[in-house]
């Protein structure tokens, strides 16, 4: 007999065992019968690939069960409507059947659980309960179904947030479900063998919808936050163990919406084909959203510890950061706009949608009005401990909080936080950033000490609250230039190798103007300059070279098809030499900067 330690472990080897070998015979029996998946025109792959992969999850799942996890009425339940669902799932594979059909199996699916009593414990209201858990079920159900859009997407996020699930069970101590979900984990991960990137068969519907209501129900089993010191963990670890699924299925939805298409028809729109867009390789793309599960795992077991104030904190700036996730890839184009979409936009009501849904101020003084909630809540934990909510602390900083954001607020309008551009925050702008802060922070202390005398309150908890929130105005601006210092352009791979030739202001305005302009497909790859003294020096990141008799070398050796000068003042003797040296090389040799001269007026 296993130990308790060691049977979830054994479960996910025999199970990841048993899923390569039936994995592998699925997909040779779907290649020998023609059951593939062809490439087409809102479709992300490039050739014929098997389908049916979802068959060896679920017969593993099911074996897994049968075999190794003591049987309960409960888990009986739940196996069941996940069985029925792969059936649906399957039926659409190979008939190809009605959305709205698939929708009615899926009801079918959801209710055979809220029937036997599973349901969401969220409210006070059996009503609203089973109202909940049936937008639950059918919602996780589609959302996996809608993420299966890039090799190894759906089932590696799937697996970790089943891996997150386990850990929640075993710290409730559910040893039973426990042992389902370790069956389910092994099935994914062999599953995901064949499917990671190059991918040679996929889940298909029978996989994604099984997978999705299995998860879904699971949860229900689980009990999650029933056993835990907070409410917060009712509501919110659920959703934060399947934290990208929602978030890739509310993103979509939200743009298709708003571009005028249908929310359950297929695209190349994802979260993940955004990714990509940006210039990460598909590889990386998937990648890059398994780290956010993790993360979304890990926020959910932190919040499992925590009073519920502080869970709600560490949550807000969680959403925080997915909302600015959001809005920058948001803008990122995945689509040539056709004549109907052109059309579409002229419509007044779009135009009320769009300019509603990206007033970028709006967007701000909200971000801002939670910034400054959770730099002065952080200010209060660390000065006055963690368990300040049961002193008279937690009623000053109640009293005290509407006064810091409308000051704050005002202050910020008043020294002009908010005319500046995200994507050209410089330095200039964290002057007027730290300006804010510091008539923000002054006008609190004002506002306090008129209304409460200052009786209470701490001056280092208002010194504290200022450098915190400064650090989070700052951080939250600079949001985008880190996107995009993290994400490779894609004009690296399409664009034309640059050299630019002077390491000095004008030089690095060239640069930051390329790569604000990813249109215009230049690559710059590094400087050049005749001061010996600038040789090796780094700009941005790249590298400046020494100009003197090397510039032949450094072409070949970077692949240069162009040099841009940045400036003017270059003797005709250099410029004689640059120009011989580039046609010797076949490298093009343009000029970079603005000429500014006058204008004569009549």
């Amino acid at each position: 007999m296993f130990t308790v330690v060691s049977a979830p472990i054994m479960i996910v080897a025999i199970s990841f065992a048993i899923s390569l070998v039936l994995t592998y015979i699925v997909r040779k029996l779907a290649r020998n019968y023609g059951y593939v998946a062809k490439p087409k025109a809102d479709r992300w792959h490039k050739k014929p690939t098997a389908l049916m992969g979802g068959v060896s999850v679920f017969l593993t799942t099911i074996i897994a069960y049968l075999i190794f996890v003591p049987k309960t009425p409960e888990s009986w339940i739940v196996l069941g409507g996940s069985a029925f669902l792969f059936v649906v799932g399957l039926v659409d594979d190979l008939l190809n059947i009605k959305p709205y059909q698939k929708l009615i199996g899926q009801f079918i699916g959801a209710a055979v659980v809220i029937v036997f009593g599973l349901v969401l414990p969220w409210t006070d209201y059996p009503v609203i309960n089973i109202g909940l858990t049936l937008f639950w079920i059918i919602g996780i159900t589609n959302a996996i179904n809608l993420l299966d859009n890039m090799d190894g997407l759906a089932a590696g996020i799937s697996a970790i947030a089943a891996f997150t699930l386990a850990i929640v069970l075993g710290a409730n101590g559910q040893a039973t479900e426990l042992l389902i979900i370790s069956g389910f984990i092994g099935a994914l991960l062999g599953f995901l063998v064949f499917n990671f990137n190059p991918a040679t068969i996929f889940m298909g519907d029978a996989g994604s919808m099984f997978i999705g209501y299995f998860l879904a129900s699971s949860v229900l089993l689980n009990e999650v936050g029933g056993r835990s010191r907070s409410i917060l963990s009712v509501l919110a670890v659920p959703a934060l163990i399947l934290f990208v699924p929602i978030f890739d299925t509310t993103f979509v939805t939200i743009l298709r919406k708003i571009s005028g298409r249908k929310a359950s028809q297929g695209g190349r729109d994802h979260t993940s084909h955004r990714l990509v867009a940006l210039g990460l390789s598909e590889r990386k793309a998937v990648l890059m959203l398994y780290s956010f599960a993790i993360l979304a795992g890990v926020v959910s077991l932190t919040i499992r510890q925590l009073q519920t104030v502080q869970g709600l904190a560490i949550l807000a700036l969680f959403s925080l950061t997915l909302a600015i996730i959001g809005v920058y890839l948001a803008k990122v184009k995945v689509y040539e706009e056709t004549e109907e979409e052109l059309a579409l936009k002229n419509n007044a009501a779009f135009g009320f949608l769009v300019n509603l849904s990206y007033k970028r101020r709006i967007f701000e003084v909200f971000l801002d009005a939670v910034l400054i909630t959770l730099a002065y809540y952080t200010a209060y934990l660390l000065v006055r401990g963690s368990n300040f909510e049961q002193t008279a602390d937690w009623d000053a900083f109640i009293n005290s909080l509407p006064l810091l954001i409308v000051m704050k607020l005002g202050a910020f309008l008043v020294v002009g936080v908010y005319r500046g551009l995200w994507r050209y925050t410089s330095i200039q702008d964290f002057v007027t950033f730290a300006k804010g802060v510091i008539l923000g922070s002054i006008l609190s202390v004002l506002a306090v000490l008129l209304l409460y005398r200052f009786q209470g309150y701490s001056r280092a908890v208002f010194f504290l609250d200022g450098l915190l929130l400064l650090f989070a105005i700052a951080g939250s601006r600079m949001a985008f230039k880190l996107f995009r210092q993290l994400i490779p352009s894609p004009m690296a791979e399409k664009g034309r190798n640059v050299l630019i030739y002077g390491a000095g202001d004008g030089g690095e305005l060239v640069l930051r103007e390329l790569r604000n302009n990813p249109d215009w497909q230049y690559n710059p790859v590094g400087f050049i300059d005749d001061d010996p003294l600038k040789k090796d020096k780094v700009i941005h990141g790249l590298k400046v070279h020494g100009g003197n008799g090397k510039l032949p070398v450094i072409c070949r050796d970077n692949s240069v098809q162009e040099i841009l000068l940045s400036f003017r003042d270059i003797s005709p003797e250099r410029l004689r030499e640059v120009k011989e040296i580039c046609n010797d090389a076949n490298v093009s040799l343009k000029r970079a900067w603005i000429k500014i001269e006058p204008i004569d007026f009549v």
